[in-house]
């Protein structure tokens, strides 16, 4: 896989810089976490440090592709520490780059037809202008988007430093003994956590188990989930599962709120407390409960501070369990915290994701 600092010289060469700004924002326009931005920062500076002129692209929201990023413009200055102009379409790109006066941010990708869609039309009018792409969103690198897979056929591609980084730290956790590794695994969407922990069933010592997969268990096992939430098609997910594997450490109670099982209860989290402070290293996605509701968020909290206060190599990911630990002022006591939730869960799985063999990483 090459990294832009492959290029001998990046002195006035037009950089398409695929970035990860996808980020929660409040009604009122403010952005409520920020780290997605700040990871993008150490690539941003080295190629302007360099001399290239920078257009970086984006999404924001999955739920919206209405959503734009023109009223986060005066926060991305603060937060990476340039200027940043905003330009509105792919035709005003290389009007920009001849009149280059700094970096620029493109309007949210996703509002053009063609990116969700992969077409190499729309990567062909995305690349006009430009010299080299570089892609440092890995987050988004189990996506077959055009400014993630299609425009590689037009560019000469490299991957930022983040990209590089997030494929190292997750590959050394994949290839690292079993022999004090642990996996935690909470969260919804079975489809995608599931395949990790067949992957992670003979290179791990246990998987400690909440959230709704917990519930998904529990159904599947034949036990009453009341009003719980479930995912759909679970039980066909779990197929190939051995549900009674000593190796998965399922929740011994929970905290139960109008019939629904919201949270691990205190003597789950005493024993996976436990289980943590013997690791070596531990891999963490997906939050143990609702977190959200400070009532249903202690099962979360108090295993964050567990694997905070140990001596194991950390390493985190997913949206909603990095939030959840940003919440905590615990971030910091991670060794790695991964920017990625579905591509990072796919990577973990052993899934080629079409965003690194654009790039190459595969062989």
């Amino acid at each position: 896989m090459k990294t832009f600092q492959d290029i001998v010289n990046l002195k006035d060469k037009k950089v398409l810089l695929r970035v990860d700004f996808d980020v929660p924002v409040s009604d009122r326009g403010k952005i409520e976490e920020s780290f997605r931005i700040r990871k993008q920062k150490e690539t941003l500076d080295y190629l302007i440090g360099h001399g290239s002129k920078v257009i970086m692209v984006a999404h924001i929201s999955d739920q919206s592709v209405d959503q734009s990023f023109a009223a986060l413009i005066p926060q991305l200055h603060i937060l990476l520490g340039y200027e940043v102009n905003f330009i509105k379409s792919v035709e005003d790109i290389e009007q920009y780059l001849q009149d280059y006066s700094g970096p620029a941010l493109l309007e949210n990708i996703r509002q053009f037809k063609g990116e969700t869609e992969n077409s190499e039309e729309f990567a062909s009018s995305l690349s006009k202008g430009f010299d080299i792409y570089v892609n440092n969103v890995f987050a988004v690198c189990h996506r077959n988007h055009a400014s993630v897979s299609a425009i590689t056929k037009f560019l000469t591609s490299y991957a930022g430093f983040l990209i590089e980084e997030e494929v190292t730290k997750l590959q050394k956790a994949i290839n690292a003994p079993k022999n004090g590794k642990l996996l935690i695994m909470g969260g919804a969407k079975a489809s995608t956590k599931i395949p990790v922990i067949k992957n992670f069933l003979d290179k791990v010592d246990r998987i400690l188990i909440g959230g709704v997969i917990a519930n998904d268990i529990l159904k599947a096992k034949g036990q009453d989930v009341g009003d719980s939430v479930v995912d759909e098609n679970s039980l066909e997910i779990l197929v190939g599962l051995d549900l009674n594997s000593p190796q998965l450490v399922m929740p011994k109670d929970y905290n139960i709120f109008q019939n629904k099982i919201l949270d691990i209860g205190p003597e789950s989290i005493e024993e996976f407390s436990e289980i943590i402070r013997s690791a070596k290293m531990i891999i963490w996605n997906g939050p143990m409960g609702m977190f959200e509701n400070p009532q249903f968020a202690q099962g979360t909290d108090k295993i964050a501070q567990a694997i905070a206060d140990s001596s194991a190599i950390k390493i985190v990911g997913g949206g909603d369990t990095v939030s959840a630990i940003d919440k905590t002022g615990l971030i910091g006591k991670f060794d790695f915290v991964s920017t990625g939730g579905g591509a990072m869960l796919a990577f973990l799985a052993g899934e080629k994701l079409p965003g690194l063999e654009a790039l190459h990483y595969y062989v």
